[in-house]
């Protein structure tokens, strides 16, 4: 067995207020793929900041040794110029620069300050080719998906002749065809000799590829496990991230039955949507769904099925051109033409990209959460600071968000906790239905756990809800009724006893051109 490449001893790193890491050790072996598993906020990204010297040496206690020698970097540059490269979980590129440029920033092959565009360019073709992209090296960044970003990635760590690749959850933005290539080309850097440490929360993934996994808990190095090993089950995995078995992934639920007779809390008839610049394509054509008060609905597709074009549409219009559609609550028709309306209604939108979309990364927890509902903590136009923190401060304790204080900048929290102020936010506005876009995307079990039971409660308490996910397992746990999409179109509708992975798989990928709806 190889000997270890990287050891990191008795790390020990401190924010004001809070420890994020105590004493934590992790050893890797020189060309094996290693894991790093635990909740949110247990501290994996920093760990590997530490690593790489986003965290400096002088930030914290221990010691790094890296092929045998012991390491101070004082900053990113440091680390890489010893072959240590970290692809953080938000990509590093610049959309409006090419492929190549974005792959040589701040390491051009330039003379005298002026930059050889043709070595330039043979050497990205031959980096593209390595991590199996066949993109022209003058397209620009923003013109490829992201799947193909991540590859350019890790390109341009190649370029830096790497030694230790470091992904920070490198497929959670990505769909199973793109997660599927990503693998394959970290197993393929592995057969080329290649030492890689994967932070991810799909444990699948993480028993495709790694060799072993270090589990991290509040801080802390809990234990370090042979991932090919029998006993190493995804069971045995989340026992030791979350400190106790889980035993089921889902809270208990009893299907709900609607009362004979009612009428649907939300009902979009015959929607259609035009894409915003190609406006002769539909990116939703002619749907209709309904979800009733305590009804948890599930909306099932493949990526680019319209699934988020649909409930952006319905919510203040806010992607594409509409074409035709009516949006009923109670048996009544309202207008969502923008988002107040749509809020006044009673409709909340948890988007599925919530730094973007769903948060004020620069403000604190306080602030983010009374947004969506500033008239019930304000009299005659000023703002009850009191009252704004008390309510901030039981959303903390309700929704276990894991801060010292609720003035905390949101910036700063781990994933799954800004799932829960996004959550958070849309709840306190008191709304009667909930759309909820991927809302436990990124985050590991704990958290999603802890996300199921506060949308089962809402149901519970009579909230409609529309659950969109591409994790059919999730939705499969979650839901009442689940629908399928494919190409803009509704291809499916399934009972929670009638719906199954294979059942949904098949009308998820039913031919555009049948538009047939099977129930």
């Amino acid at each position: 067995m190889a000997g270890p490449v990287l050891e990191m001893r008795s790390i020990v790193k401190t924010f004001p207020g809070v420890k994020a890491l105590s004493d934590v050790t992790l050893t890797v072996r020189q060309g094996e793929v290693h894991a790093i598993c635990g909740e949110n906020g247990a501290g994996k990204s920093t760990l590997m900041k530490v690593l790489s010297g986003v965290h400096p040496h002088g930030s914290y206690e221990g010691d790094i040794l890296f092929e045998g020698d012991t390491c101070r970097f004082k900053d990113i540059r440091a680390s890489e110029r010893h072959g240590i490269v970290i692809i953080h979980q938000e990509l590093a590129l610049v959309p409006y620069l090419s492929i190549a440029e974005n792959i040589f920033l701040g390491n051009e092959h330039a003379k005298r300050g002026l930059i050889n565009w043709h070595d330039t360019l043979k050497h990205a073709t031959e980096l593209l080719r390595q991590v199996g992209l066949d993109e022209h090296p003058e397209t620009r960044v923003a013109d490829i998906g992201v799947g193909k970003q991540q590859l350019v990635e890790i390109a341009k760590a190649l370029s830096k002749k790497v030694k230790l690749l470091i992904l920070d959850e490198p497929t959670a933005a990505l769909n199973d065809e793109d997660s599927g290539k990503l693998l394959d080309l970290i197993l393929s850097l592995k057969e080329q000799g290649m030492t890689s440490i994967i932070i991810s929360h799909k444990l699948n993934e993480i028993r495709r590829v790694a060799d072993s996994v270090t589990i991290i808990r509040d801080g802390h190095s809990i234990e370090t496990l042979d991932v090919k090993a029998e006993e190493t089950t995804e069971d045995r995995i989340i026992s030791g991230m979350v400190g106790r078995d889980l035993e089921n992934r889902f809270p208990e639920r009893t299907p709900h039955h609607p009362e004979e007779g009612s009428a649907p809390a939300l009902e979009i008839r015959n929607w259609t949507v035009h894409h915003p610049i190609d406006q002769q394509r539909k990116v939703v054509d002619d749907v209709s769904i309904e979800v009733r008060r305590g009804e948890i609905v599930g909306i099932a597709g493949l990526m680019g099925a319209g699934r988020t074009e649909l409930a952006m549409s319905v919510f203040g219009r806010t992607y594409g051109r509409h074409a035709g559609g009516t949006v009923l609550k109670d048996g009544t028709e309202i207008r969502t033409k923008t988002v107040p309306e749509a809020v006044g209604h009673g409709i909340a939108y948890v988007t599925e990209d919530r730094k973007h979309y769903g948060l004020n990364l620069i403000d604190t927890i306080n602030r983010n959460i009374s947004l969506t509902a500033l008239g019930k903590v304000s009299k005659r136009g000023v703002v009850d600071e009191h009252g704004e923190r008390q309510v901030a401060e039981d959303f903390r304790k309700s929704m276990n968000i894991k801060a010292p204080t609720v003035f905390e900048p949101v910036g700063k929290l781990s994933g799954g906790n800004q799932q829960k102020v996004v959550l958070s936010k849309w709840i306190f506005a008191g709304p009667e239905v909930l759309i909820l876009d991927e809302p436990t995307r990124g985050i590991d079990v704990g958290a999603k756990y802890e996300i199921y039971t506060v949308i089962d409660q809402l149901a519970a308490q009579g909230k409609a809800v529309v659950f969109i996910s591409s994790e059919l397992p999730e939705l499969l746990g979650m839901c009442d009724r689940i629908y399928t999409m494919a190409a803009g179109r509704l291809t499916g509708e399934f009972s929670r006893a009638e719906a199954s992975q294979e059942a949904l798989m098949r009308r998820m990928t039913k031919d555009k051109k049948d538009n047939e709806v099977t129930r």
